[in-house]
């Protein structure tokens, strides 16, 4: 996968964040720096190591509140990011499909990035935290990604009982489809339309 790069700074009374994301990077995938939230940021670095990419984020966030901000806004900024390497690829496979087992939990994530922004996430958590994360959170940051990324998602937890595994299972899921349906293209743009 040919590597793709971008940046963005946002500022808000709530959040600053700068963030860049090489998406497809030859080596050393992760999340380097931190949201503040422990568990997101293990999710994080997961979507990154699954998607093949690095994330670098530098970020302060009202956590004297709570989570809220500080996760939907990174979730704004990644949406937007990954729209700009969507644009600067061009020609892209457009859909990915990914089922992922965590232990007894398994997840299934269908994405297609069509300029179509929607969300469906099915997800009840049946814990209210894990460590500082607010388990409502997830839908929250999945949200904030497609919206912003322009993307139609639809990403399940089948069953499972742990959150973490759940959670986890979820954003693996995540980045498998994004890295299949953001992989480069030969051939005309895939729609009948001629364009995302």
């Amino acid at each position: 996968m040919n590597s793709a790069k971008a940046s963005l700074v946002r500022n808000t009374l709530e959040t600053q964040i700068s963030m860049s994301v090489d998406f497809g990077a030859a080596d050393g995938y992760g999340l380097k720096g931190t949201s503040g939230v422990g568990f997101f940021d293990h999710m994080l670095n997961s979507l990154a190591i699954h998607s093949r990419s690095v994330i670098e984020l530098n970020m302060k966030g009202d956590l004297h509140v709570d989570c809220h901000h500080t996760i939907e806004d990174v979730g704004i900024v990644l949406g937007k990011l990954y729209g700009e390497i969507v644009k600067e690829r061009g020609k892209i496979m457009r859909y990915g499909t990914s089922f992922i087992p965590m232990d007894e939990a398994l997840a299934r994530c269908v994405i297609d990035i069509s300029g179509r922004p929607y969300l469906v996430c099915d997800y009840l958590p049946t814990s209210p935290m894990i460590g500082d994360y607010d388990t409502q959170m997830t839908a929250e940051f999945f949200r904030a990604v497609a919206f912003n990324m322009g993307a139609t998602l639809h990403i399940a937890l089948l069953y499972g009982d742990n959150d973490h595994h759940c959670v986890e299972a979820m954003f693996k899921a995540f980045a498998h489809a994004l890295a299949d349906a953001i992989a480069p293209r030969d051939g005309e743009i895939l729609s009948a339309k001629g364009t995302l």
